[in-house]
């Protein structure tokens, strides 16, 4: 995850800009179905509706915000609601690359199990803050493919922790995340500003991580073991 440091607020503005009036493009852009696994994105948001902060204080969601995004815990999982930034980083391709994505690179956090880095384009995937005074995400039970259902617009994506980003700024996700839940990708200009809730299920792993149908089927298993909890 790089760290974003716009020096112009006009870009700040042209992003929120962008994606609030290309719909149309981001529903092109998504997949076929807008829903994966069985449990719906009302149920989950049902078990998120009050926060008991497990962090020591409080995320930026972006470099020039104040903090205001506390890390919240429930049985079996962490939850918080952010914004959308979008990750490009890992291998090259067509639309993740230095020419697209000016905070490019060329590594993720956690590789694949051939070694080589994720594939934001490919894979949906999140990034979690690098450890720090405000929060330690592996104490949480929360590691590296671990499962992540990333709800907005109504809709839920599974992803897998892929990437590892600023320690004090939250709410960022691969370029295919973005793209399967209707948020225009590109890295530069694309995201989302507000309403999306990531929830990272406890102790969870994807084997191999880079196999999205392994994400949806234990996801929908931690969904449901979820709302049983909570």
């Amino acid at each position: 995850m790089r760290l974003r440091i716009l020096t112009l607020a006009a870009a700040s503005g042209a992003a929120l800009l962008a994606a609030g009036l290309l719909p149309a493009h981001a529903s092109a852009a998504a997949p076929k179905s807008a829903q994966e696994g069985t449990v719906s994105a009302a149920d989950l948001l049902a078990k998120v509706t009050s926060c008991s902060q497990i962090s020591n204080g409080k995320y930026r969601t972006d470099e020039e915000t104040s903090a205001t995004v506390p890390v919240c815990g429930k049985n079996g999982a962490v939850f918080w609601k952010a914004d959308m930034d979008i990750d490009c980083d890992g291998q090259r391709t067509t639309n993740c690359n230095e020419d697209r994505d000016p905070w490019f690179q060329a590594d993720t956090a956690f590789h694949q199990s051939d070694g080589k880095p994720l594939n934001a384009e490919t894979l949906p995937y999140v990034v979690v803050p690098s450890t720090s005074t405000i929060w330690n995400y592996s104490n949480a039970g929360i590691k590296g493919g671990g499962v992540v259902a990333v709800i907005y617009g109504g809709k839920v994506e599974y992803a897998v922790v892929g990437d590892t980003g600023p320690s004090k700024i939250i709410g960022e996700a691969s370029y295919a995340t973005a793209k399967a839940l209707g948020i225009d990708p590109d890295p530069e200009t694309g995201g989302a500003d507000s309403g999306v809730t990531y929830i990272l299920f406890k102790n969870s792993k994807v084997s191999p991580i880079e196999s999205h149908s392994a994400a949806v089927s234990l996801g929908d298993q931690l969904a449901k073991q979820f709302l049983a909890a909570n």
